[in-house]
């Protein structure tokens, strides 16, 4: 499937994941995000950084391209978007998937985001998967159940 000019696995994992990130700061995907990374076809390769320092992405390398070229158009929101790129580039790090399924997390990123020795929650979305420590997991899941009603009504007018 093409999606935004890009090769898009169907497939992606659906509903949110509690996983572990382990004493040496080691998350182990679970098996249905794998498959879907591996249907990118990059030898397990991911950029993993944030945006807002409140989670983690975990982004193919041929969607983190297609990411910083945005981050680099030109426009009124320019420098909003050079901000992001510094912000981007300092938590973030190129990793490598290694056999059984694990990446390691940059430490800065890790640290800032207390994503340490924890039960941690993972969805895909946008083509990236986002990585959310429990307790801002809980804070974002609480605010997206504020006005649910009126969303929902949104959801039926747009037809969902």
């Amino acid at each position: 499937m093409e999606e935004n000019g890009q090769i898009v696995p169907a497939g992606a994992p659906n509903g949110v994941f509690a996983v572990s990130v382990d004493d040496k700061g080691r998350l182990k995907l679970p098996a249905s995000m794998l498959t879907y990374l591996e249907g990118f076809k990059e030898d397990r390769k991911v950029f993993i950084t944030t945006f807002d320092e409140s989670e983690a992405r975990i982004y193919p390398i041929s969607v983190w391209r297609e990411t910083a070229k945005k981050l680099q158009e030109p426009g009124d929101d320019f420098e909003a978007l050079e901000a992001l790129a510094k912000v981007a580039a300092h938590y973030g790090k190129d990793v490598d998937v290694d056999a059984q399924g694990r990446l390691t997390l940059p430490d800065t990123l890790r640290k800032t985001l207390n994503l340490e020795k924890d039960e941690v929650r993972m969805t895909c979305f946008q083509n990236r998967i986002n990585v959310l420590n429990s307790a801002e997991y809980d804070k974002q899941f609480a605010e997206a159940r504020n006005g649910l009603a009126e969303k929902a009504k949104l959801a039926k007018r747009k037809g969902l």
